[in-house]
């Protein structure tokens, strides 16, 4: 008989790919709380914005909170959380603690208030409660009479400072021992910049994530490929490739795969080609990663070394003020001279992005190019499934035609896809005997499930395999 602790409580993410917040109560009155995240796309029109995302579940027992990663879908509730009353720490990364408070700032910007004096007091709030934890080693987070609790976090390969969190707990009162290991989000091998993950040793409980749980993503080869075959034909028509890119992540490994296809470029149109990045915010994490080298993965310290610099070259543009922003979609849309235009926000929710799209999206000329996860219900999703048919999409109120050309490429996901998961329990010496799927949409999840349940059946090993959902 299985003991009533620990016991896992999901107050996000469960049943979608965004919103991600989960609890591992090791007592009635202790627990610790993993990643406090925004809901976005479908996941956030289900009720009120502010009820929907205000934190109505306890605090006063959380020891802790971990921070997988900074993506506002996995820390954007932090300011309600504070709001609710929770006094604890915030386990993160080294390099998570640099990018938190940008992500932070930016999100009490769009959601909460412009005054610089309140942002710069919960600012100082939670620089305050960070607890910066290097890869790969224990931190006790209580021993006591009753408990022992402790964590570690391992590289996840999603973006720069991304983790997973594995959990001992003990029950010094009856001897039950558990490790628990929350996935957060997990990247893809061979992503530019950052090392793969690698699977824990062993595990008792994983809380796996599932976004890409039904496929399989391109190669790097082909990825590449197909990021200059769409550049190419914008090259042919003078055309902009407009591409919806997160600030943090994304826009750094994309910038790194440009640089390399200028470096090797033969054409003089390549070598000249601009790449504009227009979102501050991506800006000021591009800074950051450029000063968070020791980081980086070995191929990117290589090319280092050899005097290049992956993201900060010659034919890259920042854009800054809004005045400068309009300036260049003006120009762009009237010129007709090559570019690559990277802007936020990913989903074309809003942000620098839908200007350009605006503007272009009805030329032929152009090109959209997606290279991340479109959730349902955003700009993005529709342009990405009606496009390819002439159909249209709704920016800011209008419908737009979509005559410009739309391209996927699947591999620029930082997720990991159905494989990259499996091979994340394969590759365990002492696989789980429970997973429980996360973060991933309802169909996807049970897809994923059954590849799982498919696998321990061939090795003969007893595993139950449950959605939160449920």
């Amino acid at each position: 008989m299985s003991p009533d602790y620990p016991r896992i409580l999901h107050h996000g993410g469960a049943d979608g790919v965004t919103g991600s917040c989960h609890r591992l109560q090791f007592a009635e009155d202790r627990g610790l709380l993993v990643d406090c995240g925004l809901f976005q796309g479908e996941d956030a029109t289900r009720q009120d914005s502010l009820e929907q995302h205000r934190v109505n579940f306890s605090v006063d027992d959380l020891l802790a909170m971990i921070v997988t990663h900074v993506h506002i879908d996995h820390v954007g509730r932090l300011p309600y959380l504070l709001a609710a009353g929770y006094k604890g720490p915030i386990f993160c990364s080294v390099p998570s603690a640099r990018l938190l408070p940008l992500v932070i700032e930016d999100a009490l910007k769009i959601g909460f208030t412009r005054d610089s004096v309140l942002i710069e007091r919960f600012l100082d709030e939670v620089e305050s409660r960070l607890r910066q934890l290097d890869y790969k080693r224990w931190h006790i987070l209580i021993d006591d009479s009753r408990h022992r609790v402790r964590i570690k976090l391992k590289p996840a390969g999603h973006i720069l400072g991304s983790a997973y969190v594995e959990v001992d707990t003990l029950d010094k009162m009856t001897g039950y021992e558990q490790r628990t290991v929350f996935s957060g989000d997990l990247g893809a091998p061979y992503a530019p910049l950052l090392p793969a993950p690698r699977s824990p040793y062993r595990a008792d409980v994983v809380v796996l994530e599932s976004t890409y749980g039904d496929r399989q993503h391109e190669d790097r080869r082909t990825r590449r490929a197909r990021l200059k075959a769409a550049i190419d034909r914008a090259l042919e028509n003078d055309g902009t490739v407009i591409i919806p890119a997160f600030s943090i992540g994304r826009t750094q490994e994309l910038l790194y795969e440009l640089e390399s296809l200028i470096h090797q470029a033969k054409s003089e149109r390549w070598r000249e080609l601009e790449i504009i990045v227009d979102s501050p915010l991506a800006s000021r994490f591009t800074q950051v990663y450029r000063d968070l080298k020791p980081w980086w993965d070995a191929e990117a310290h290589q090319r280092l070394r050899h005097g290049r610099h992956p993201l900060s070259f010659e034919n890259l543009y920042t854009v800054d003020s809004h005045e400068e922003h309009q300036q260049t979609v003006d120009y762009l849309a009237r010129s007709g001279r090559p570019a690559v235009v990277i802007a936020a926000s990913g989903m074309a929710t809003g942000g620098r992005v839908v200007n350009y799209l605006k503007r272009m999206i009805g030329d032929e000329r152009h090109g959209v190019l997606f290279i991340g996860y479109q959730a349902a219900g955003t700009p993005g999703r529709d342009i990405q499934h009606y496009g390819p048919r002439g159909g249209w999409v709704e920016l800011d109120g209008q419908r737009h035609t979509i005559r410009a050309r739309v391209d996927s490429v699947g591999g620029y996901s930082a997720h990991a896809d159905q494989q990259d998961l499996l091979n994340f329990l394969k590759r365990m010496r002492h696989p789980p005997s429970e997973v429980r799927l996360v973060h991933g949409e309802p169909a996807v999840q049970r897809i994923f499930k059954a590849k799982i349940e498919a696998w321990a059946n061939e090795i003969g090993h007893d595993i139950q395999v449950s959605l939160a959902i449920e």
